[in-house]
């Protein structure tokens, strides 16, 4: 991809968390951030992901602080663990899209390109309304998987698809190359990547 421009980098934490592991591999954030400002000018990274409310110490903290520290705009917002009435299970309520979504439209037109990292179908509409805008958008998945981790009308609805996996030598690390205290896996909410009403093909 050539130079495009004034660019935006919008991470959905979780979701880009698990496609780098199904991938397996841990994304570099350093590397990611030079990548891109090697294509553009770069005017924001931003990183959206929960962190469980009460929860004395998550294993997330690490990486949230060094990504604050080094060039990203880290946004957080506390869950709420609850019990389901009807299954009786332990459940986590909290979710970044709508704040992620905010943030993009109130950016558009400072930008020529936003890339997306997620493969989240419900972000599909946004990509749309960015678009309306004059707003290129490249979404950042993988299809790589099995299930593909990218929603299939999100892929259809960028300007560009970039997988994960070709970027993989550009921005990826050997999970055994990470740093001592960055090593436990962060404990990202699981949620569906893809909601159950997308079809992928």
């Amino acid at each position: 991809m050539s130079s495009i421009g004034k660019i935006a980098l919008f991470i959905d934490g979780s979701n880009l968390y698990a496609t780098s592991k199904a991938l397996g591999f841990d994304i570099d954030y350093r590397r990611l951030l030079g990548e891109f400002q090697s294509r553009g000018t770069l005017l924001r990274a931003f990183y959206y992901t929960t962190v469980i409310e009460d929860q004395e110490y998550s294993s997330i903290r690490p990486l949230i602080d060094w990504l604050d520290y080094n060039g990203y705009t880290v946004v957080t917002k506390l869950t709420r663990e609850f019990v389901d009435a009807n299954t009786g299970r332990r459940k986590v309520k909290g979710s970044m899209d709508v704040d992620l979504a905010v943030s993009a439209m109130e950016l558009a037109e400072h930008v020529d390109q936003i890339v997306l990292f997620s493969g989240d179908g419900d972000f599909r509409s946004l990509v749309e309304a960015l678009q309306r805008r004059g707003v290129r958008v490249t979404v950042v998945s993988t299809l790589s998987t099995q299930p593909p981790m990218v929603a299939d009308d999100l892929r259809r609805q960028a300007d560009v698809f970039i997988d994960l996996a070709e970027l993989k030598p550009k921005v990826g690390r050997d999970p055994a190359d990470r740093p001592r205290e960055l090593r436990q896996p962060p404990q990202f909410l699981t949620r569906g990547t893809i909601p159950r009403g997308d079809r992928v093909e």
